[in-house]
């Protein structure tokens, strides 16, 4: 036979206890004793304890932070914990996920495992949830027709969307029979063609909403093709129909206000985009104007009559030019013309005869000295105003001419 350590020993157990499923997520009945809260670890260490024996205990920090009471010695609980064995001392305990105070702990923990099931399965995921019509025509009510719940159902509806059609589909919401009347009155609900449907009661003890903690009741909300408003209850009252419809109130009254809209704010919505529809409007036309009106400026300036105006404003600008050009050149040659004229007459021999001077001609040519004309030659005598026909009567020196 083989030797082996008390290590081995102890591992070898504590491999045995976590291989047997019958002692994982199992539920303890006992009492509490030797509790200690080691508050630096937030660690809770305790005995559970029955009339005959007892086991040793532990439960983290994590699940300790979730008690919603505080334990203490002698109390009665039922703990839901896994068995193993705390190799270093050898000694056989209990790991505590969660406590319930023993009388409602049986019912809680089995609530609890049901929730955690339906949460396993996606029944209570986000990604589920469907949005509200915002303006349902059929509005479905599934709760009792005796309670006061469905007349607040009703007066919220009628005062805030009168143009919505209120389906009463009568159910038990307490007893046994309950559960099975809820799930039939949401299948009528929703072959009906409800476009909300509204599942709930006035509230109630604990005990009194046991239908709508049912797994049939909550899978029947999950599986409804019509979305669901839970108003199960007051505002402290939670259940799992809560979590598993697409929206939850706190109250019928809450829920009718979340399943219908405010007709007044509805008319309200209409005027304010009926007066932004308008102001846009006038504004796109307003803008399409500007855009016409510039388009028709770049086919003016296109258009062949406009090139038309501005060749002939050119041309106008042109000769305009011209004539000032040729008036500005005609006046230069006149100044000229008359600068040369003067020039001219100053030189001319005329004005030299004009001062009494005469010019003889004979024969055509210019006589400059006497000896050149003979008596009987015919002159031309050039004076300043005429001429005079004359004869040589003498010879160089005479003074007396024949004329």
């Amino acid at each position: 036979m083989a030797i082996i350590s008390v290590t081995q020993l102890n591992r070898y157990v504590g491999f045995k206890l976590k291989e047997d499923r019958m002692l994982q997520g199992i539920l303890v009945r006992g009492e509490i004793s030797n509790f200690n809260n080691h508050y630096r670890s937030g660690h809770l260490y305790f005995t559970l304890r029955d009339g005959e024996s007892s086991v040793k205990a532990v439960m983290f920090r994590s699940n300790a932070q979730r008690l919603r009471f505080s334990p203490k010695d002698g109390m009665r609980v039922i703990a839901a914990a896994t068995a193993s064995l705390f190799e270093r001392d050898g000694a056989f305990q209990l790991y505590v996920t969660d406590l319930q105070e023993d009388g409602v702990g049986s019912q809680a923990l089995a609530l609890e495992q049901l929730k955690k099931k339906l949460t396993a399965m996606g029944v209570f995921d986000a990604s589920a949830k469907r949005p509200l019509p915002p303006m349902p025509q059929k509005i479905g009510v599934v709760t009792s027709d005796t309670g006061a719940a469905l007349q607040d159902i009703c007066n919220v509806v009628g005062r805030r969307y009168p143009i919505g059609h209120v389906l009463i589909y009568p159910a038990l919401v307490q007893g046994d029979r309950a559960v099975r009347s809820i799930c039939n009155a949401i299948a009528a609900a929703e072959r009906d063609g409800c476009d909300v449907l509204i599942v709930g009661r006035g509230g109630g003890a604990s005990e009194e909403l046991e239908a709508f903690q049912s797994e049939q009741v909550v899978m029947a909300i999950y599986h409804c093709q019509v979305p669901v408003v839970s108003a199960v209850g007051h505002e402290t009252d939670w259940t799992l129909a809560d979590a598993a419809a697409d929206m939850r109130a706190p109250t019928p009254s809450a829920a009718a206000e979340l399943s219908v809209p405010d007709v007044t704010e509805i008319l309200q919505r209409v005027h304010d985009l009926s007066r932004r529809m308008t102001f846009s409007v006038q504004q796109y036309f307003k803008q399409q104007q500007q855009l016409l009106l510039r388009l028709e400026d770049r086919l003016r300036l296109q258009s062949p009559v406009h090139r038309q105006e501005m060749m002939q404003q050119e041309c106008d600008v042109l000769w305009s030019m011209l004539q000032k050009s040729m008036e500005k050149k005609m006046e230069q040659c006149e100044n000229q013309l008359q600068q040369q004229a003067a020039r001219l007459e100053m030189l001319s021999p005329l004005k030299i005869l004009g001062r009494g001077y005469a010019l003889a001609y004979c024969h055509g040519t210019l006589l400059r000295d006497a000896q050149q004309a003979k008596p009987g030659d015919a002159l031309q005598i050039r004076l300043g105003k005429g001429i005079i026909n004359a004869v040589v009567t003498e010879e160089k020196g005479a003074q007396k001419h024949d004329i």
